[in-house]
């Protein structure tokens, strides 16, 4: 695949929404596609600076309920990289930015805060945190198993024709449900953005849906990488063993991690 244009992987605040390590989903990105001979570059986008509105794909990781805010008014005060957000790219959002990019988001005490109204959904605070690992199953074809870590408390609804991400088999993810059998879901899924409640990173645990979002930005199927490290991690995660050791371990931790609402 030499003689490729280079794809440009925009990390969207990393500064604002990096309590997660999310960030390493922009190098797991790049990395594939070098690997295929596709030459690719991260542009990191802090607050403080002009956003650039021409990559082909952008990423938005989790913060704290302030961070979360900031965010969500810096990125409405960049009109035109929002009609990046809803054009042009393809965009990866996980925790609070999977909400940022929702219609509103509300905190305890009942305020209600706008989002970019690039999806269908809102956000309210749940009883208690979801704290631990999830599996879900893709609802997109070829991808599988979803697995990754989830910590937050926001409930995530749904609009009417808004299709989850997942659906869950272990966790919580959005903390809601839907259809006649009335699964619980995580994440959401439309054409041109990917929310999800999963850390990990959550490219690094799923490569079949970093491959995804790769052959979306570039339109070529991505030839398969041989990596058994991969894909004993994967099993590992995946197994029943490493699940309940986890539970248990995250037991005592539920009130020391940072928020990500």
């Amino acid at each position: 695949m030499s003689g490729e244009s280079t794809v440009t992987i925009g990390l969207l605040l990393p500064d604002v929404l990096g309590t997660y390590s999310d960030a390493g989903n922009a190098t797991i990105l790049a990395q594939r596609l070098r690997w295929r001979g596709i030459p690719a570059e991260i542009r990191t986008i802090t607050a403080c600076d002009v956003p650039v509105t021409t990559c082909a794909v952008y990423l938005l990781g989790g913060g704290e309920d302030t961070a979360q805010q900031f965010a969500a008014d810096w990125l409405r005060r960049h009109d035109q990289l929002r009609r990046a957000l809803e054009t042009s790219a393809v965009t990866l959002a996980v925790c609070a930015g999977l909400q940022i990019l929702g219609r509103s988001m509300s905190d305890a005490s009942g305020h209600h805060y706008p989002g970019l109204d690039l999806l269908d959904i809102t956000t309210a605070p749940g009883r208690q945190r979801a704290v631990g690992e999830v599996i879900a199953t893709c609802t997109v074809p070829g991808i599988g198993s979803l697995t990754g870590f989830e910590n937050h408390r926001g409930v995530t609804t749904l609009g009417p024709g808004t299709a989850p991400l997942g659906r869950v088999i272990t966790g919580t993810g959005n903390g809601t449900s839907e259809g006649t059998t009335r699964y619980r879901t995580e994440g959401v899924f439309t054409d041109r953005i990917i929310g999800t409640y999963l850390h990990g990173p959550v490219l690094a645990r799923n490569p079949a849906l970093a491959d995804h979002i790769l052959h979306k930005v570039t339109g070529q199927v991505m030839p398969a990488l041989d990596l058994p490290d991969q894909a004993a991690l994967r099993h590992t995660y995946l197994s029943h063993t490493y699940l309940g050791r986890n539970y248990l371990g995250h037991t005592y931790l539920q009130g020391r991690f940072s928020r990500c609402s």
